[in-house]
């Protein structure tokens, strides 16, 4: 079992860049790995999804699993508010 979470994304992933703005604008501490520069992880996410590379993929310190969770399922997981939305 992890100790903190683990962010599995890549840099050019809008969704995996919402996650981690999410994670840092309520300051939860998290690894984050991206897995276009990380082999091993690459493997490990698509291990996690049935041979998809899907990202974001967060591993919990609990041991549960999101994968490309919205803001809300994200929020809600964390236990803190969604950001407002834009529209």
């Amino acid at each position: 079992m992890e100790e903190k979470l683990i962010v599995y994304g890549t840099s050019w992933c809008g969704s995996s860049r919402r996650a981690r703005q999410l994670l840092d604008s309520h300051n939860i501490a998290y690894q984050w790995i991206d897995i276009d520069e990380d082999r091993v992880a690459r493997s490990r996410v698509e291990e996690i999804n049935h041979g998809n590379r899907s990202v974001p993929t967060l591993i919990f310190p609990d041991g549960s699993i999101l994968v490309e969770p919205s803001d809300k399922v994200l929020a809600e997981k964390l236990g803190v508010p969604p950001p407002k939305s834009l529209f």
